[in-house]
């Protein structure tokens, strides 16, 4: 694991020019380090591979844009072997280096040596993408909204049922996956709104309630009052709980890493204490037998990305209750 320490003891000053570098995976048939130049003190991620791993990454690195305080280069260190370096340039990104860093280790590690040098740079190109989503201004505000809803069930009743690290372990959905909290036992979704009386859900996708592969699936809705000042509770105030449980269970990297992957970058924290929120309203419904819903297997060949709206009225008969789904992640509910 990539961690603050190891970058301190890489940047140990040294007489000569050059870098420190660490191997990391050893037990991986890939040559993967972390590393620091010397005298600049320039963190990196070192990636090899060889003549037909270039060859895969080559297209790639012609169409990668440039972002701000990252560079990427590839460059031959042998006749047959080359290294990709990605290098944090720009000092306020720190703590957004290190989880990217590790995600694109991890990422690459696994790949066939054809493929880890491509694997790094897709990794690459979807770090930049994030963020140049979240730009100076930071998340807007539906993704705000979204995040402190997942963060308020996360602190709530993930950390209040399970051990820390299960509870952040369940949180996926900055990963991609299909609902935001999966468990062995059920999976959750969280929709989060601020409008006044809202009669609807929305539904992003049709993999959002499909239940294949799961044991159970909770849709939860919050509804909350959104206002500048008051006495609701801001987006940092959450990050800032959970941080305090998380330290505590050393689940503290893999919860910033998270955070970073929902577009919660560290160096914009000053822009997440307003709004501030307070819970008005939560609902729970089972996504079971008759649940209104689309999935994939309704939709006709090219058709996709499917957002839709569900009528809370039509969801009544499906109603569960906190303490039954705390049952449900606890594993206890028979």
């Amino acid at each position: 694991m990539i961690d603050e320490a190891l970058w301190q003891e890489l940047e140990v000053p040294q007489t000569n020019r050059g870098r420190s570098t660490r191997r990391l995976f050893p037990e991986s048939g890939h040559d993967i380090h972390v590393g620091v130049s010397h005298p600049g003190r320039q963190r990196m991620l070192l990636v090899r591979g060889g003549s037909r791993a270039v060859d895969r990454a080559r297209p790639l690195l012609v169409d990668l844009r440039e972002t701000h305080g990252l560079s990427l280069s590839c460059n031959s260190v042998s006749n047959r072997e080359f290294e990709l370096q990605i290098s944090l340039t720009a000092g306020e990104l720190r703590e957004v280096f290190t989880p990217l860093a590790e995600d694109i280790a991890r990422t690459s590690k696994d790949a066939s040596s054809e493929t880890v040098l491509e694997r790094a740079v897709r990794r690459f190109a979807y770090w930049q993408q994030l963020m140049r989503s979240v730009g100076s201004q930071g998340l807007g505000r539906e993704a705000r909204l979204g995040l402190y809803g997942e963060l308020r069930y996360l602190r709530t009743h993930l950390l209040a049922a399970l051990p820390t690290r299960a509870a952040v372990e369940a949180w996926t959905g900055p990963e991609g996956s299909n609902q935001d909290f999966q468990l062995p036992s059920v999976a959750i979704e969280v929709k989060t709104t601020a409008k006044k009386n809202a009669s609807t859900v929305r539904i992003a996708n049709e993999r959002q309630l499909d239940d294949r592969g799961v044991g159970r699936l909770v849709l939860v809705h919050l509804a909350l009052d959104e206002r500048r000042g008051g006495l609701g509770e801001s987006l940092n105030s959450v990050v800032d709980d959970i941080r305090a449980a998380a330290d505590l269970a050393s689940a503290s990297a893999l919860f910033e890493s998270r955070l970073i992957q929902s577009g919660y970058l560290p160096h914009q924290r000053d822009l997440y204490d307003e709004p501030r929120y307070t819970l008005r309203r939560a609902d729970l419904w089972a996504v079971d037998e008759g649940f209104p819903r689309i999935v994939e297997t309704d939709l006709p060949n090219g058709v996709g990305n499917c957002a839709y709206d569900i009528s809370v009225i039509a969801l009544e008969k499906h109603r569960t209750t906190t303490e039954q789904v705390t049952e449900v992640i606890r594993g206890t509910d028979g």
